[in-house]
C-alpha cells in the first residue's frame, strides 16, 4: 500500500506495477471508479511501470472535506504531485473517461511533464446523451441489494452496446466498485462528487461563453498520442472522434466494435494501440 500527500493535505492512495525500469505510465479511471478500472488491461502491461492512481474521492483515497475540489484541474495537480513523490519528470497518461479530462487539463497547463497521452473514450466534447446517463446513478447507492441483482441489473443495461459479454463479467465489476454491506450495496467514491458536478454543470450553464476543451487538447500536437473510442460510445461522439483526428493528423486512433462506454481494456486493438503509442516515446 502506497500514499501520498495533496498540496490541501488529502492522503491518496497509488499502487505500481510492472518493470520499475520501464517508462512511466500513470493510469487514471473513470468519473466514479479509481484504479482498479485497468485490472483487465494490467497484465498485458508488464513492460511499463505502471502507477495506478485513486483519484481523491474514490477508493482508498481520502475524501475531500470541500468537495469543490472534485475538479479536473485540482485531480491535475494531484497528478503531478503524485510524480513529485515519485521523482518522475515525465510520465504517460493513459485516461479513461474522466481521468482522460484530467490528461487534457495535464496537457493544457503542464505539457512538459507528459512523454504520451491516451484517451480512452473521451475527447474535448461530451456527449449530452452520456452526461444525462451518468447524472441518473451518479452519487446514489444501487436499487439492487446484493453484488448478484446488481450484476443482472448492469448486464440487462449494458448488453446492447457490450454484446457476447459474460455475466462473470458484470458481476466482477459490481463486486470491484460496490461494497456488500448488511443494508445493501455502498458506493466506493464520496457520493458528494454528485454536488461537485451539478454545481459545475450549473456554472457552465449560467456561461454566456463556455470554455473549450479543444486548446488542451490542441497541446498533445508533438506528443506520442491516442484515443480509443467505443463504436457504441454515448460520451465520445463519431463526430468528435473524427475532429480530433483532423486536427490532429499525428493522433493514434482505434475504434472498438460491440463496445460501449467504457472499453475494459483488454481488447486486443485498444492494447495495440497503447503500446504504438508507448513505443513512440523518446
Amino acid at each position: 500500500m502506497s500514499r501520498f500527500d495533496t498540496s490541501d493535505g488529502l492522503s491518496l492512495y497509488y499502487e505500481t506495477h510492472g518493470d520499475p525500469k520501464g517508462p512511466p505510465l500513470i493510469c487514471l479511471p473513470g468519473l466514479t471508479r479509481d484504479g482498479q478500472d485497468f485490472r483487465y488491461a494490467l497484465p498485458h502491461l508488464t513492460d511499463y511501470r505502471v502507477i495506478l492512481l485513486d483519484l481523491r474521492g474514490r477508493g482508498r483515497s481520502d475524501y475531500a472535506e470541500d468537495p469543490a475540489s472534485y475538479n479536473i484541474l485540482t485531480e491535475a495537480s494531484d497528478v503531478l504531485a503524485l510524480m513529485d513523490h515519485l521523482n518522475l519528470a515525465q510520465a504517460a497518461i493513459l485516461g479513461t473517461s474522466r481521468g482522460g479530462l484530467v490528461a487534457l487539463a495535464l496537457a493544457g497547463t503542464a505539457r512538459e511533464r507528459l512523454s504520451a497521452v491516451i484517451l480512452n473514450d473521451v475527447g474535448p466534447d461530451i456527449a449530452d446523451e452520456g452526461l444525462g446517463r451518468i447524472f441518473d446513478y451518479l452519487g446514489r447507492r444501487p436499487a439492487a441489494k446484493t453484488h448478484a441483482q446488481a450484476a443482472q441489473a448492469l448486464e440487462a443495461a449494458m448488453a446492447p452496446a457490450f454484446p457476447g459479454v459474460p455475466p462473470s463479467r458484470w458481476l466482477e465489476e459490481v463486486q470491484t466498485f460496490y461494497k456488500a454491506t448488511p443494508d445493501g450495496l455502498e458506493l466506493r467514491y464520496d457520493a458528494r462528487l454528485r454536488d461537485a458536478m451539478l454545481a459545475q454543470a450549473k456554472a457552465l450553464a449560467e456561461m454566456e461563453e463556455k470554455p473549450s476543451l479543444w486548446p488542451w487538447f490542441a497541446a498533445l500536437d508533438g506528443l506520442p498520442c491516442g484515443v480509443i473510442r467505443a463504436a457504441q460510445s454515448d460520451i465520445l461522439s463519431q463526430d468528435t472522434y473524427h475532429e480530433m483526428q483532423r486536427r490532429l493528423p499525428a493522433l493514434c486512433a482505434v475504434e472498438l466494435p460491440d463496445r460501449g462506454h467504457i472499453p475494459f481494456l483488454d481488447e486486443p486493438d485498444a492494447l495495440a494501440l497503447i503500446h504504438s503509442v508507448m513505443k513512440d516515446i523518446k
